[in-house]
């Protein structure tokens, strides 16, 4: 009975963050009192009080490490943007196309986001466009490619989706491999929403040409190119950091933080008050948008409670009992992960099958980091690029799955298309 209230009220949170504009309710309200509601409902179970807090006090580090690590990546981006950081590189982004404009911001972001993660690599190509894009309505599709091509960049890489992570450290997949494996499948799942997304760019009687780079502020060159770089540096250490450490990538990205911190109260000493305040590490916390921070949280939350009481799992053995072709379980899985975060799945699926089933770089692994990387691009709550990109832009859900949602979907239909051609050709 407890087990069917939590996933009622797990589906009518979700609801409620879906409706978040008719019902005029914020949607990190709606996701921590789903979050709350979930545990409490688990803990009259019938399980052990003791056990069930420490789930969730284990799940609370897990949840946490990931909110430092955005609360990092935020700042360190807003450190940039403030020393007009970005308006250097987005000199170098000219073009006199939004066309061909949107094909470089999204093949930036997809081999970007392999390097870093692909949370990070949103938040800092969506203050990007920022910088040349006025219209919010453009801004929109460029996001939504910017999703889609942060979760398709990230799939092939070991480092750049938490999910592709979890399975290179759990010693289902190699590195080398999987960059192999998935690169071409990653890169079809961009390409057909380019292609497509370039129709919705409408060609005006300008030409469709950009608006030209903001200008640059007072702030002098050298200051502009030592935080750029001291700042880019610092995000593409944290990958660096955890292979060299094995620490959870948040600890990186606060070093990362520790270090720009620093230097930049270093560079502005001599200034007076008035000067130095735009420019602060203070300044900047000021300007992170708090609530999407709340609605990582919340909707993790919810999600750890699922996990917890078992009920992924149960749902994820259900899944595999019915479905017994490996292709089509894995699509479904995919599919899931646009609803459900992607992380639990994974981590579900891991405990079902051991590498005496499915030993390492088998097939089942390879199309699994595939699935569930690109599979999140379907809805916009489906991956933390997209949780990221709504609370920034305000994207509603409904606009993006109007508008996005079937690019998503075909998109990741014909990687994995791709992958099983690929797949029966060299075996």
């Amino acid at each position: 009975m407890i087990y069917s209230l939590i996933t009622v009220a797990f589906i009518l949170g979700y609801c409620f963050i879906v409706f978040e504009k008719k019902i005029k309710v914020d949607k990190a309200a709606s996701a921590i009192i789903t979050g709350v509601i979930c545990w409490s409902l688990y803990i009259f179970s019938g399980a052990s009080i003791e056990i069930i807090s420490g789930k969730l006090m284990a799940h609370m580090g897990e949840i946490a490490g990931i909110l430092f690590f955005l609360l990092g990546a935020m700042t360190i981006v807003e450190l940039i943007d403030a020393h007009d950081g970005f308006s250097i590189i987005s000199k170098h982004l000219r073009s006199d196309n939004k066309r061909t404009l949107l094909w470089i911001i999204g093949l930036i972001t997809f081999f970007l986001s392999a390097v870093l993660d692909n949370l990070t690599t949103t938040i800092v190509m969506i203050l990007m466009i920022r910088a040349l894009l006025s219209d919010e309505k453009e801004r929109w599709i460029f996001t939504g490619i910017i999703i889609i091509a942060a979760n398709s960049g990230g799939a092939w890489s070991p480092l750049g989706d938490v999910t592709t992570t979890m399975l290179w450290i759990g010693g289902q997949i190699t590195a080398w491999n999987i960059i192999q494996r998935l690169f071409l499948p990653s890169l079809v799942s961009l390409t057909i929403p380019l292609i497509i997304a370039t129709f919705m760019i409408k060609q005006k009687r300008s030409g469709g040409r950009v608006k030209n780079p903001p200008k640059l502020s007072e702030i002098s060159n050298p200051v502009r190119y030592s935080v750029l770089i001291i700042g880019i540096g610092g995000l593409l250490f944290v990958p660096l950091f955890k292979s060299l450490t094995h620490l959870p990538p948040f600890m990186g990205m606060l070093l990362s933080l520790g270090i720009i911190w620093a230097f930049i109260e270093i560079l502005h000493r001599n200034k007076n008050d008035e000067e130095k305040v735009t420019l602060s590490v203070t300044a900047a916390l000021r300007r992170l948008n708090i609530p999407t921070i709340l609605f990582f949280l919340g909707i993790l939350l919810a999600v750890s409670a699922l996990e917890s009481s078992g009920l992924l799992n149960t749902w994820a053995l259900t899944l595999s009992g019915y479905v017994s072709n490996q292709n089509i379980l894995i699509l479904i899985i995919g599919f899931f992960s646009s609803v459900i975060d992607n992380v639990p799945l994974v981590a579900a699926i891991q405990g079902m099958y051991s590498l005496n089933v499915y030993p390492t770089d088998h097939y089942f692994w390879e199309f699994l980091a595939y699935a569930a990387g690109t599979g999140g691009s379907i809805l916009i709550i489906g991956s933390a690029a997209g949780i990221a990109a709504m609370g920034m832009e305000k994207i509603s859900f409904f606009w993006f799955l109007k508008r996005f949602s079937i690019l998503a979907l075909l998109g990741y239909l014909s990687g994995a298309f791709t992958y099983i051609l690929l797949t029966n050709f060299t075996h």
